[in-house]
Formats: C-alpha cells, sequence, structure tokens
C-alpha cells in the first residue's frame, strides 16, 4: 500500500487492524482493502490480492486495550476473521519475529509457520526462542480454540534470505539444520520441517519495493536474466508443493 493511502489511517479511528479492538467500531470484513494494488488510473493490477493493513497503533495492544468480555485479542481476531476467510484461496499473516499480542492473532488462526532467517548467528538464536514461545503461546491458548479450527500451527520450513553474492552460506544452513533436527526429535516442530530449497537473494530492488508500496514482480527494470523476482516465485512454488499436514 503507498504510502498516501496508508498514512490517512494513522489517524482514522476505523480502515485498520486496530480499529477492530479500539474503538472496535468495525469488524475486520471493514477493514480489508480490496485488489490493494492499484494502477495509475485506479486499475487492479493483482487481482484478489486483498490486504488488512495495520498503523502505528497496533503496537498499544501490548498495553492499552482491554476486552470489554475479557477476551484475548487473538480470540477476537480469530472469530471476526472466520466471517470472511472461506472467501480465500490463501490468507498470509506477516508477523515480526515475536509472540506479542500482534503476533499472536496471526499465530492462533494459521494452520503453519514459515520463518525467514538471515544465514548469521542471531537468527539462529532468534529460531530457538521463536519455538520455545510458540509452544508457550499454543500451551495458553489452547482453551479459547473452537471447533472448526485446523490443529496449532508449526513450523514447518526456514527460508533464508538476503543471500548476498559470492558469499557461502553452507556452514550457517548446516547449523540451522541441526536445530531443526533436534526439534523435529524433540517433537517441537512439524516432523516435515525443513530449509527451502528456495531462497531469497540480497537485492536493491526490494527495499526499493517497500518504498514504492509494490510487490517486487511488479518492479520494471529487472532485466532477463535470473532475478529476486524468480526467487520470491520459487518460494511460493516450493511452499504451494508441500504436502498438507496429516
Amino acid at each position: 500500500m503507498r504510502l498516501e493511502r496508508w498514512n490517512p489511517l494513522n489517524t482514522a479511528d476505523s480502515g485498520h487492524l486496530y480499529s477492530i479492538f479500539e474503538p472496535g467500531v468495525c469488524r475486520l470484513r471493514d477493514c480489508i482493502v480490496r485488489d490493494v494494488i492499484r494502477g495509475t488510473e485506479g486499475q487492479a493490477l493483482l487481482p484478489g490480492l486483498d490486504v488488512v493493513p495495520t498503523t502505528f497503533t497496533l503496537v498499544d495492544l501490548e498495553h492499552d486495550f482491554e476486552s470489554p468480555d475479557g477476551r484475548p485479542a487473538f480470540a477476537i481476531f480469530q472469530e471476526q476473521l472466520a466471517e470472511v476467510e472461506d472467501e480465500y484461496d490463501f490468507i498470509i499473516f506477516d508477523c515480526p519475529p515475536n509472540v506479542l499480542f500482534a503476533a499472536q492473532c496471526g499465530i492462533f488462526c494459521s494452520s503453519e509457520v514459515y520463518v525467514p532467517a538471515n544465514p548469521d548467528a542471531l537468527s539462529l538464536i532468534g529460531f530457538t526462542l521463536l519455538v520455545g514461545k510458540l509452544q508457550q503461546f499454543h500451551h495458553l491458548s489452547a482453551s479459547f480454540r473452537v471447533a472448526g479450527m485446523q490443529p496449532t500451527a508449526q513450523v514447518r520450513g526456514v527460508i533464508f534470505n538476503s543471500i548476498k553474492s559470492n558469499v557461502d552460506i553452507d556452514v550457517p544452513k548446516m547449523r540451522m539444520q541441526f536445530r531443526i533436527n533436534q526439534f523435529k526429535n524433540q517433537g517441537r516442530i512439524a516432523k516435515d520441517a525443513r530449509i527451502l530449497d528456495a531462497q531469497i537473494r540480497d537485492a536493491i530492488i526490494v527495499r526499493r519495493a517497500v518504498t514504492l508500496g509494490l510487490p517486487v514482480n511488479l518492479i520494471g527494470n529487472l532485466g532477463t536474466e535470473e532475478s529476486v523476482r524468480d526467487d520470491y516465485a520459487q518460494v511460493a512454488e516450493e511452499i504451494l508443493q508441500t504436502p498438507e499436514q496429516a
């Protein structure tokens, strides 16, 4: 979403995710921006790609929000998501690398988790901490699960990204694979969890896409050679080819 469309939401009482909690004047359905990617003449560039925008106010979910009926935010979110989820083939929750209240909303409603990781020690530490926090959250939220929900989301894959050219990442991948094997043996992640074969290279075009508010695959001047756009396509295809969990 371009800044000129997103900035006004930061001073609005509706139209963004936090507004379903506070002031609670709208439902999640009311916050969906349909066909969010638009051309200069308003035409839909990626028909069917909808988004529920968030704003800086979402951080208030951590300290300022108190549910009138005592339910946690993730339970409220799940109830309202259930009203629209049948309208979509896929719903992706783009969460920060934590299990704070905002991320809990996505985790509670997910069927599987994929973790981006840079090829460095910090990502390995972060992955280890994340798996532990996920287990704690699943235990905490178990009593709020309702009929029709899928089983709790487990980590099914790690996606290496920001791969710089001519950098050997075999050692970081080996260390991550060792940790994955440990967690699989302990039953803390999915039995088929793995490092995806597809990986995302580091590219200036990604930062440009963020600035422009456009998906990478709509940014021009990528050339005819294989690019980061192909990386994202390969990651998507590999996830789509992953069998559903039994």
